[in-house]
């Protein structure tokens, strides 16, 4: 399935990037921390990372910035599946539907979606659109609209994307309107867009990153701008057709804990954990930093039917 996506990312380029690590970050609510590392690359277009995606479980990537580049690589990990190294090849300009670079104002690219037969979904603010890309040097291909995205507010509206397993687009603005309005959810299902359901506000938390996991939920990357630094919260949601199940509450840090994340990525590790492997965007500033940030949550005994069949044995349940 994302294999074939791997074959559109090109050779990655054996670019060594430098690393810091950090383990000091504790374990908030009912996902364990388990490391951050600081990725650089010495290259211009390099920062303000708002989107990350695995083509494989942990390991090849691709991101996105909101400047509208693209980098693809691979983060290495031991045997515990800590990262060890990340190799990438330099940033790529992501094209307009003629194959031009994009247009600066047209260029703020936020969410990102890896199709089940190869290519991708960008969803962008400023021009608030989505676009599919064969690969990274494709031609952007438009996805039609909903009637709502040209009223949304600039720099303010569709911060997270992703795609369920029956290849149903989801996506939702960065801010709903109101400090106690939800924020609507669109789906489209390649025929038509339409609003299942909706997810609440609260706490200062605004949302700028999703992903469905292998358990078939809906993950919710959230931040908030607390005095000199940010705040982050994930939570997940149980979709069953137009509604919600349930909601859990995974994490939520203190201020400054981590840098600006705003991209997660889902996937499940050879324990059998689910990984939240986060991204944060550097806003281009030498105060910030671009860091890769991982929990892990322990699937619970109801999911496990839906992930390896290896991990639904009594063995592993013991």
């Amino acid at each position: 399935m994302r294999r074939r996506l791997a074959l559109a990312l090109g050779a990655v380029a054996g670019l060594c990037i430098a690393l810091v690590l950090t383990t000091d970050a504790g374990q908030p609510g009912a996902a364990t921390y388990l490391g951050s590392t600081r990725w650089t690359m010495d290259d211009p277009a390099f920062g303000g990372f708002s989107a990350l995606a695995f083509v494989d479980d942990g390991q090849r990537f691709i991101a996105l910035t909101d400047k509208g580049y693209s980098v693809a690589g691979r983060m290495t990990r031991d045997a515990t599946g800590r990262i060890t190294a990340i190799t990438a090849d330099p940033p790529r300009p992501l094209r307009d539907g003629r194959g031009n670079p994009l247009r600066r104002l047209a260029s703020d690219s936020e969410g990102l979606a890896l199709g089940p037969q190869g290519g991708f979904h960008v969803s962008f603010e400023g021009e608030h659109r989505i676009v599919r890309y064969a690969d990274r040097d494709a031609a952007a291909i438009p996805v039609p609209g909903h009637a709502d995205f040209s009223g949304m507010q600039l720099n303010s509206s569709l911060e997270g994307l992703a795609m369920d397993a029956r290849g149903h687009l989801f996506t939702l603005p960065e801010r709903s309107g109101a400090l106690d309005r939800p924020f609507p959810v669109y789906r489209y299902d390649g025929q038509g867009w339409d609003i299942p359901f909706s997810l609440s506000r609260s706490d200062g938390f605004l949302p700028v990153g999703l992903d469905f996991g292998p358990d078939g939920w809906l993950y919710v990357l959230e931040r908030a701008l607390t005095g000199p630094g940010f705040r982050s919260r994930v939570r997940r949601f149980d979709v069953t057709g137009d509604r919600i199940q349930a909601e859990e509450l995974l994490l939520q840090t203190g201020t400054a804990t981590h840098d600006n994340l705003e991209g997660i990525a889902v996937w499940q590790d050879a324990a059998g954990r689910i990984r939240l492997t986060m991204i944060a965007d550097d806003n281009f500033r030498f105060f910030q930093r671009t860091e890769i940030v991982e929990y892990a949550v322990a699937p619970r005994l109801a999911d496990l039917p839906r992930l390896s069949p290896a991990l639904a044995s009594p063995a592993h349940r013991q």
